[in-house]
């Protein structure tokens, strides 16, 4: 006997990223705002002068990259059981692409699912991490290896906030964006090249084409099944980098730079991509004080890391590398001699 259980139906998952001072934000609900200390001190009290709800509260997770993790995960639930949150309830995110991520995940998985919307403060949230509803936290093996996918309602993306960002920090929001451009719009590069992101309007210019480029390629592959995993260009090899550092010697979006001169690297070792190309990326990224080097200790070592990412399957390695600029290839057919080639060029002499 076979039972066909149907659940063939249409959700429509669509929401707007608003980039424009925040606006009076009203919720018939109970609602909790997830941040951290550094934002909190500068950026909390305008945000709940914003906030019209039936309840709020605050929930505050220690700030940094080595804390995103389960007990971080555990602060936030704790949170909203003690609050006696039900499925009506939202949780909003406010902060950068770490409090972005932890929350939604709370948010996929609080009684099976509620809502959430991203309010994020640093640049690197503002282009890519609040967008396309990836969440989750690392583990010892890796980074994101336990995660959902859980899209947010909204996106409010405030320059505002971005005015009390460090230099790293902003930095670091600058790598996502190079990525982009890279992988998916020669002409945005080009308009990189000669920009100056310290202009606030050329910076929400900047934002808007980042977010509109991750957008159309989430709407193609909101899954991760097959395009959306270019946007992980860099991402490979820096977060083996991250990894080998304990989240502690890069920023993300620094390590990605690092990755992205490697990924580089590897597009002229294949002919993919030209020596003059990888040297103009490099002298962009450099332009806003990114590193742009780092020292392998064990080659081998540094390789077999290649496995626990996620886009690996079996015996296989997933490597995102460009095809020159505003091209990109997903591949596992790069021969371990080749990266491992490549990585020499990083390794103690």
């Amino acid at each position: 006997m076979t039972i066909d259980i149907n659940l063939k139906k249409e959700i429509d998952l669509s929401y707007q990223v608003i980039i424009d001072p925040l606006s009076q934000l009203s919720f018939d609900t109970k609602v909790a705002v997830v941040t951290n200390p550094t934002v909190s001190a500068f950026h909390l009290e305008y945000l709940t002068s914003k906030i019209n709800a039936k309840e709020l509260h605050i929930i505050t997770v220690p700030d940094g990259e080595q804390y995103k993790n389960w007990q971080s995960i555990e602060m936030i639930l704790d949170g909203m059981f003690e609050a006696r949150f039900n499925r009506n309830s939202l949780l909003i995110a406010f902060g950068g692409g770490v409090i972005g991520d932890m929350t939604g995940f709370a948010a996929s998985i609080y009684q099976r699912g509620i809502d959430f919307i991203q309010i994020p403060t640093t640049l690197l949230a503002q282009v890519d991490a609040s967008v396309g509803g990836k969440t989750g936290f690392n583990n010892k093996y890796g980074k994101n290896l336990v995660g959902a996918f859980h899209q947010p309602k909204a996106v409010y993306a405030d320059a505002s906030f971005l005015k009390t960002l460090p230099k790293r920090e902003f930095a670091a929001g600058v790598a996502e964006v190079i990525k982009m451009a890279v992988c998916f719009d020669a002409d945005f590069f080009a308009w990189l090249e000669s920009a100056d992101l310290g202009d606030e309007k050329q910076l929400a210019e900047a934002v808007a084409k980042s977010v509109m480029t991750k957008a159309r390629v989430v709407a193609k592959d909101e899954k991760e099944r097959g395009l959306r995993a270019a946007l992980n260009y860099g991402h490979t090899f820096g977060h083996v980098i991250e990894n080998e550092t304990d989240y502690t010697g890069f920023l993300h979006g620094e390590a990605v730079a690092i990755g992205m001169v490697m990924a580089n690297d590897t597009a002229v070792e294949l002919g993919w991509m030209s020596s003059d190309e990888a040297q103009r990326v490099k002298t962009l990224l450099e332009r806003y004080d990114l590193p742009v080097s780092y020292t392998i200790k064990d080659v081998d070592r540094f390789y077999e890391t290649f496995y626990l990412d996620k886009k690996s399957a079996d015996s296989a390695i997933t490597f995102i590398i460009p095809r020159s600029l505003g091209g990109v290839e997903i591949t596992d057919a790069i021969d371990a001699s080749t990266i491992k080639k490549v990585l020499e060029r990083y390794a103690v002499n």
